[in-house]
């Protein structure tokens, strides 16, 4: 195979005394999973690096010649970037001090095809040439990056296959009551060794009162506020990081998720089927049957603690839009019935889930606030005054909205840093260490989990990376806002609720309601004005 870099230095080629040939400076990249073996005399690491010196070797009448530099990773995943010696790597590739990098396998400089195209661009623009001694191509040519991309494609098979097969074997220990790691819950701990849930006595006893105060109550609200005045406390653990996990105040979701976990009741659930658990149930299977009877209506209902159904949700204008001025949290659509009418409202998510107490902003009915909404905004589009507040606000919005980019990129960055050094120590081999009460999962479902993490901020990179433009190029005049106006005030008298609801959220950012003083502020999107204007055009 004969490969020739792009970016080459003159020099004297061993097999051709009498000519001046230019060099091709090769770097060699090894890498393992797991450090297991590596601290044996020959290694895979060193198999590699020999594999590669005589395939570089067999070039030299080409002018390849093998840099003395090790560039080596043991115990590091190929599904990470966060890799010391590719770091290096990259770095001398970026001095222009390497020509080619030579591999054994494709699949140990990346399993990614995300990461292997960035590694790819890096070499292209430094004029570096990548070569797989197994594989034979080479990506100076166009039929050798397709077939580098087909290879690289059965990498990442590969690594999803991994992940089914982690998933089915968590699916198998379900089904046999097994614990699969995940969050601790109220009255048991962790045998560690056994990898097994044991009973907690002093948490079960609070586990035993609180399924007998629902019972009483025979309210979750009620439960909630009696449970968070007792100050009776939530489960609390140390995590293999040594922080604190779990605690903090009762709810409204998770106690309902406490009231009907199956594990109380000696079972496993999964994807809603229910299986003999390992660990002892907690409390008698007539209690468990009497809370799940008291529960089942509200489910049937639509409502677990008094969330709305879909068909009121879709109905909502203000869904997502609408806030609480006095606790700053969503307030969320649901609905009352008497006889054959129902009757919408929005009410304070906080208030909700733990009690009145907690917020003075009263439930208001959905029809009053929506009709305010849309008469404002038709208001709006006829006073001069307004329409200048609104155009002022948009400028600002814009500059804000621009600053929340910026630093939302920078905290994704910084994730997705620290999401690869972790999976990159959990590659490690796990060392047994004394009995603890922690939770500590599979770590390839962590791995899995983190990988997951780290696509969907890498595809929230690239949706700022196209909005940071858009919004730096974006215009706003009085104008355009008085026109998105007017056609807005037209077409919300003939649109059906889901398409009015969704112009809505185009245009306005949040509304807040103040329910002690009785006002709404609206604040609309910088780019709601532009946006309006595209949509309705586009239904015409």
């Amino acid at each position: 195979m004969n490969v020739s870099a792009r970016s080459k230095k003159p020099g004297s080629s061993p097999g051709n005394s009498g000519t001046t040939q230019k060099l091709i400076r090769c770097a060699i990249y090894t890498r393992k999973s797991t450090d297991e073996g590596l601290n044996m005399e020959f290694n895979s690491l060193d198999a590699q690096r020999e594999a590669a010196e005589a395939f570089i070797l067999s070039q030299r009448q080409e002018g390849w010649a093998a840099l003395p530099e090790f560039y080596d990773d043991g115990g590091f995943s190929g599904g990470t970037m966060e890799r010391p010696a590719l770091r290096r790597l990259l770095a001398d590739v970026e001095a222009r001090k390497v020509d080619a990098i030579v591999v054994y396998k494709v699949d140990r400089l990346s399993r990614s095809l995300m990461d292997f195209s960035r590694i790819m661009e890096t070499l292209d623009r430094h004029g570096c040439s990548f070569v797989s001694v197994t594989q034979q191509f080479n990506t100076t040519h166009s039929m050798g990056r397709l077939t580098l991309n087909i290879l690289l494609s059965f990498a990442q098979f590969e690594r999803e296959i991994i992940s089914e097969r982690t998933r089915d074997k968590m699916r198998a220990a379900r089904q046999k009551g097994k614990w699969v790691g995940g969050g601790l819950i109220l009255g048991y701990d962790l045998d560690y060794e056994r990898k097994r849930l044991v009973v907690n006595e002093d948490e079960a006893d609070r586990v035993r009162a609180i399924f007998a105060l629902f019972l009483e109550l025979r309210s979750i609200m009620a439960t909630v506020q009696e449970l968070n005045r007792r100050g009776w406390p939530r489960k609390t653990w140390t995590g293999k990081t040594g922080r604190l996990c779990g605690g903090g105040p009762w709810t409204k979701t998770n106690l309902h998720g406490t009231l009907t976990n199956a594990h109380y009741a000696g079972k496993v659930d999964y994807q809603g089927a229910i299986f003999a658990g390992e660990q002892v149930a907690i409390v008698s299977a007539e209690v468990w049957a009497d809370v799940q009877g008291l529960l089942a209506p509200r489910t049937e209902k639509g409502s677990v603690g008094g969330t709305s159904t879909e068909t009121s949700r879709s109905s909502a204008l203000l869904r997502g839009i609408l806030k609480c001025g006095s606790c700053d949290c969503t307030m969320q659509p649901t609905y009352t019935s008497k006889g054959n009418t129902r009757y919408r409202y929005y009410v304070c998510q906080n208030a909700a889930k733990r009690g009145r107490a907690c917020c003075p902003t009263r439930s208001i009915p959905a029809g009053q606030i929506e009709g305010f909404v849309i008469e404002r905004i038709a208001v709006i589009g006829a006073d001069r005054k307004l329409l200048a507040e609104v155009e002022t606000q948009a400028r600002k919005q814009r500059e804000e909205r621009l600053a929340s980019l910026v630093a939302e990129k920078a905290q994704l960055e910084k994730a997705v840093r620290q999401h690869a050094r972790t999976i990159a120590s959990l590659s490690e081999p796990r060392k047994a260490g004394p009995h603890t009460r922690s939770a500590l999962p599979d770590p390839a479902e962590q791995i899995a989990g983190l990988e997951t993490q780290i696509r969907a901020a890498e595809s929230r990179l690239a949706e700022i990376a196209a909005e940071i433009p858009a919004m730096q190029s974006l215009h706003i005049s009085r104008e355009s806002i008085a026109r998105a106006l007017a056609n807005f005030q037209g077409a919300v008298e003939v649109l059906p609720a889901g398409e009015r609801q969704r112009l809505l959220a185009l245009l306005i950012e949040t509304v807040a309601y103040d329910g002690v003083k009785g006002t709404a502020a609206i604040s609309f999107r910088s780019t709601g004005i532009q946006t309006l204007n595209s949509s309705l055009l586009a239904q015409s």
